[in-house]
């Protein structure tokens, strides 16, 4: 395999990239999977018709097949694990890295227009149904009438 076959950083920074590398990966690693889990599988039923040796007490035989072959097991679910973290990678490379921005710009556009509103006292033309509360004293109360008004924060 050449230097140019290879995956890089740099490839990694497009969404279409991300997922042909994630396909890339898990065609690579799942054949592994199921091998290594046949193998354990068969290793296992193998080394349990050795039978017990001497001076074994009950059981004692299949506890040692599971204790031999459980390295097997775990291989396999190891593998499996890092396809599952390649898989949380591309989550978390997109939400940092490509959401984020994003959010941040809707925050500060959302600031900015709030404070435009503030500093002419009128609303401005764009406003979220869900920002302003259909009945202004559930909203100052929270829903528990006057209960609470005679109460002072901090008090």
């Amino acid at each position: 395999m050449t230097s140019e076959d290879r995956w890089t950083p740099a490839h990694l920074q497009s969404p279409e990239d991300r997922a042909i590398h994630l396909a890339q990966r898990r065609a690579q690693l799942q054949p592994i999977v199921d091998d290594l889990r046949r193998l354990a599988r068969e290793m296992e039923a193998e080394v349990k018709e050795y039978g017990p040796i001497e001076g074994d007490m009950p059981g004692q035989a299949r506890l040692r097949a599971r204790h031999v072959t459980r390295p097997l097991f775990k291989a396999a679910d190891d593998v499996e694990k890092a396809v599952a973290d390649l898989i949380s990678f591309n989550a978390r490379f997109q939400q940092s890295y490509e959401e984020l921005p994003v959010k941040r710009e809707a925050k500060r556009e959302e600031k900015r227009r709030r404070k435009l509103e503030a500093k002419t006292g009128q609303p401005q033309a764009i406003e979220s149904a869900d920002s302003a509360p259909a009945d202004k004293t559930e909203s100052k109360t929270g829903g528990f009438g006057d209960v609470f008004d005679g109460l002072k924060r901090g008090a």
